[in-house]
């Protein structure tokens, strides 16, 4: 079992960065593709990014590329979010996700999730 635990949200300004945090506990999860998703209210889970177990490749959701960066410490059990340039549409409570090595951008395909930390954006 892996237990996720996300941080680093708030209420933030249009413009401004924010990093999140997502802490793994339970077993290591070097061997685990991690992704972020997000959910706004009335809105299905959609795909934010995701990185491969090595770290060696990244992906992300069009609405995001080139302002979000996901990147992880294996030696920190912990996986990152670096948003900038947020938006108010970017406002959502945002999740972190664990499967087996490759990335993948559906939600079902994800074993193992955290609570989620609420990212609001103000215009």
């Amino acid at each position: 079992q892996v237990q996720l635990v996300e941080s680093g949200g708030g209420l933030v300004q249009s413009g401004v960065s924010l990093r999140l945090s997502c802490a793994a506990s339970g077993r290591t999860i070097s061997g685990y593709a991690m992704g972020w998703f997000r959910q706004a209210p009335g809105k299905e889970r959609e795909f934010v990014a995701a990185i491969r177990w090595t770290g060696s490749s990244t992906y992300y959701a069009d609405s995001v590329k080139g302002r979000f960066t996901i990147s992880r410490d294996n030696a920190k059990n912990t996986v990152y979010l670096q948003m900038n340039s947020l938006k108010p549409e970017d406002t959502a409570v945002y999740y972190c996700a664990a499967r087996p090595f490759s990335i993948a951008t559906m939600p079902d395909e994800y074993n193992y999730w955290g609570r989620g930390t609420q990212v609001t954006v103000s215009s």
